[in-house]
């Protein structure tokens, strides 16, 4: 499922294609294939420019998959190519989604994950492989209905592992990899 304009059909087709090479190919999440074989993936690209332009169009998204219904949309990609290219201010937006989770009432019901080209966890350099698990092609937060999770995480006993085997992962798969990953047609 695809929202936007024809202009940002190359947007969401890289970002599908991170989405099915890497996250599904590399089952970095293992609930990801059913919700994308279910096309139940909401791909919303805005045009903001401007943190606040963000959380409104973020705040839409969370009102969109709050109302619609679980087996036409489970999930959405809101990508954001214009703003918080930066990382560090993408990390600090994250608070302003926190917020506007609460004030929508949806703690507990939606929680937002976090997706950037130059994602960094804390604690690892800029070039560590284990970064690539959150490295997307365009700054995107991940919209996921906690209902879901839930069911997710019932179906898959061993999902506090995922990290850790992810992490195995990608240092098996090395920079070589990663890159050989998204250069074969």
């Amino acid at each position: 499922m695809a929202a936007m304009s024809p202009i940002h059909d190359p947007v969401i087709e890289q970002t599908r294609d991170w989405l099915v090479r890497a996250v599904i190919g590399l089952n970095l999440c293992p609930f990801a294939k059913a919700v994308h074989v279910k096309q139940q993936i909401r791909y919303a690209v805005t045009d903001a420019s401007t943190p606040a332009a963000l959380a409104d169009a973020l705040r839409d998204e969370l009102a969109l998959l709050r109302d619609a219904d679980p087996a036409q949309i489970d999930t959405t990609l809101l990508i954001h190519p214009q703003v918080l290219a930066d990382f560090l201010d993408y990390n600090d937006f994250l608070d302003v989604a926190d917020d506007l989770l609460q004030e929508m009432d949806l703690e507990g019901e939606i929680q937002v994950a976090s997706f950037h080209p130059d994602y960094q966890f804390a604690d690892s350099d800029p070039d560590d492989i284990e970064n690539f698990s959150n490295r997307s092609p365009y700054p995107t937060l991940h919209l996921l209905r906690e209902s879901s999770i839930d069911r997710a995480v019932e179906a898959f006993p061993e999902a506090e592992d995922i990290y850790e085997t992810n992490m195995d992962t990608l240092r098996r798969l090395g920079h070589a990899g990663w890159r050989k990953l998204f250069s074969e047609g």
